[in-house]
């Protein structure tokens, strides 16, 4: 069976300037995946190369076995969830007219959408009585769950989440994060999500990929990399969510 992605030797380049060298990445169908890694490491333009919003200068995507260069950007994207770093709601529409975009899109019925919009809130924890608001009314908090809805919205295999949490105060933060695991394992998704936050990688994901400089330098179960890299630059990412988590053992040790 093929994998849900696989990445073979991508690159990818800005005129002069490397974001993507030869990259390989295998990601089977069900697993969960953090990218990390420091500003202009890559991790957005590899997210972006797997529904083709970027395009590789070199090298082959794959989607369930299935070239994305052969593909229609548009028809391809609509079966790949997307969570925006910046929500991107559209501020002109009602939020459930935010949510059945991508369902309209494929040509559902008025009643079907209205459906899934209300099984949509249900599952990103929102009252239903939010459908006919507009997302300025929302919180921060509610406006990414709006969001994380739109991206399931057309029923995907594949969620790809590019820093979906990071304006988000801590609480909110860890409380989205535990409901994306949940959704993640009760509907069968495939979940990529790019992330400046190490220790949130480790907590979510079932594998953490580290970029440096648009290359892969670490691939492993969080365990794994806690456990020690032979990598400096790796160890030097793992050290703060150690030192946290020594920390908070010390604290409940007294």
């Amino acid at each position: 069976m093929n994998p849900a992605i696989s990445l073979q030797q991508v690159g990818k380049t800005h005129g002069e300037a490397v974001a993507l060298e030869a990259v390989d990445l295998s990601i089977e169908r069900g697993q969960f995946v953090a990218l990390v890694g420091g500003s202009g490491a890559g991790k957005t333009t590899l997210l972006k190369t797997i529904n083709a919003l970027a395009q590789p200068t070199s090298g082959e995507v794959r989607i369930d076995g299935e070239a994305v260069g052969g593909l229609d950007g548009p028809v391809l994207r609509r079966r790949i969830g997307y969570v925006f770093q910046e929500i991107g709601l559209f501020p002109h529409m009602t939020v459930a007219e935010n949510i059945g975009v991508v369902p309209g899109l494929l040509g559902w019925k008025r009643e079907e959408i209205a459906a899934r919009v209300d099984e949509l809130l249900d599952l990103v924890g929102l009252p239903r009585a939010v459908a006919g608001r507009a997302p300025a009314a929302l919180s921060g908090g509610q406006r990414q769950r709006v969001g994380v809805a739109r991206g399931l919205a057309g029923r995907p295999s594949i969620l790809l989440m590019d820093e979906p949490f990071g304006a988000l105060d801590p609480i909110t933060r860890t409380a989205l994060g535990d409901d994306v695991r949940r959704l993640h394992e009760a509907l069968g998704l495939t979940t990529v999500m790019v992330t400046h936050d190490v220790a949130e990688a480790l907590l979510l994901a079932d594998r953490v990929v580290v970029l440096e400089a648009g290359r892969i330098i670490a691939d492993a179960a969080p365990r794994e990399l806690m456990a020690g890299h032979a990598d400096p630059r790796v160890e030097a990412l793992m050290a703060a969510p150690r030192r946290q988590a020594e920390r908070v053992r010390a604290l409940l040790d007294g």
